[in-house]
């Protein structure tokens, strides 16, 4: 019989997800530096060798081992075996999430109503998960800034787009990185430390987001994130970070707290600047 102490296992790449969310304030400084770069590079968790991912990690083999064992796996390739899975299944498509949708009983006649309950749960949860001192440190940051440089691509992009709709009525200085011709690398190169990098993006992370933070980052741009958890490629080199975690219906997520998020950081930045 396993001891009580120890967890059970998580059987899919969701359950992992939600086990290592909440534990991301308890796990030792090794372990969790394995748990962001597992969130970051899946793919490359689910296929690498012990020795490999431990040198990409940063962190000794043994380091992999602990992990996989805290969260209830007998070893490392028993974890592997869940990121394999996942490597198999993917992100459904948009056809199999109307399935899902279909098998969780939301029927034509009622997909508005539970999206909308959907919705409330994803504010319930963002009224619980924003921080007070990082949401003032973010705001302080995104007034004092020269110029804000927008990021967030794919599904996160209308959340950017909002943002700058509002920052433009509102008169605050603000450029979308929008990718126009494929350049956003160069859109983002006049950023410098006297701006800020405001950087939206959730699981799975667009690597194109991520990839153009760190690159700001290491030139001194301050970076300021919304995403998913601490353990987010993003969370770790930004200034201040804010979580936001969407319900679901089927496979959709919503947008209702990242866009109220955004139009908060908006007012507030507003009101900063005039104050």
């Amino acid at each position: 019989m396993p001891s009580a102490d120890i967890p059970q296992a998580p059987s899919s790449f969701a359950a992992l997800r939600h086990a290592l969310l909440e534990r991301q304030g308890s796990l030792p400084k090794r372990l969790a530096q394995v748990a962001r770069f597992m969130l970051a590079q899946p793919d490359e968790m689910a296929l690498g060798t012990v020795a490999e991912l431990a040198a990409a990690a940063g962190v000794q083999p043994s380091a992999l081992v602990r992990f996989a064992q805290a969260l209830g796996y007998s070893g490392f390739s028993d974890l592997q075996q869940v990121l394999r899975a996942r490597l198999r299944e993917r992100w459904p498509d948009y056809h199999e999430r109307l399935s899902k949708v279909k098998d969780e009983g939301a029927t034509t006649a009622v997909v508005l109503s539970r999206l909308v309950e959907t919705s409330v749960q994803s504010l319930q949860k963002l009224s619980g998960s924003i921080a007070p001192a990082a949401f003032a440190r973010a705001v302080e940051a995104l007034a004092g800034a020269r110029m804000i440089y927008l990021l967030g691509q794919r599904r996160t992009f209308p959340v950017a787009a909002y943002l700058s709709y509002m920052f433009g009525n509102l008169e605050v200085p603000h450029m979308l990185l929008d990718n126009t011709g494929g350049m956003v690398d160069l859109q983002a190169r006049s950023a410098g430390p006297q701006d800020v990098l405001l950087a939206i993006s959730f699981t799975p992370y667009a690597p194109i987001t991520v990839q153009i933070a760190t690159e700001a980052a290491s030139r001194g741009v301050p970076v300021i994130a919304i995403t998913d958890s601490a353990f987010s490629p993003l969370a770790t080199i930004a200034e201040a970070w804010l979580e936001v975690a969407e319900a679901e219906l089927g496979a959709f997520r919503t947008l209702s707290a990242s866009i109220t998020l955004a139009m908060s950081l908006a007012i507030a930045t507003a009101e900063r600047r005039a104050g």
